[in-house]
């Protein structure tokens, strides 16, 4: 899995590609809880995302609760198979997708 973040002011951009899983899922929790603190817009450009485990969507799931306290979450560039998971998991209606 890679992560590139991009902070503008209180706008934190987040790209993640490859697999998000059971294995790299506490990395990229671990890189939203350290980052965070004053981010008032929350992007998750999931573009180059390939796989999204249940793992994978509870990272999501505790960052837009993080984010509905301090601001907001969008969620980018999510492919056909993660829009099916995120459909049949009811996540289209949790997240701000984009």
């Amino acid at each position: 899995m890679t992560i590139n973040k991009t902070l503008n002011e209180n706008k934190l951009t987040v790209g993640i590609g490859g697999r998000l899983d059971t294995v790299t899922a506490p990395e990229l929790e671990k890189e939203l809880n350290d980052s965070l603190e004053g981010i008032t817009d929350l992007v998750l450009d999931i573009s180059e995302l390939d796989y999204i485990s249940s793992a994978g969507l509870r990272v999501l799931l505790s960052a837009q609760k993080t984010m509905n306290k301090q601001g907001s979450m969008t969620v980018t560039g999510a492919n056909e198979a993660i829009m099916e998971i995120f459909d049949v998991t009811g996540f289209v209606d949790l997240l701000n997708i984009q």
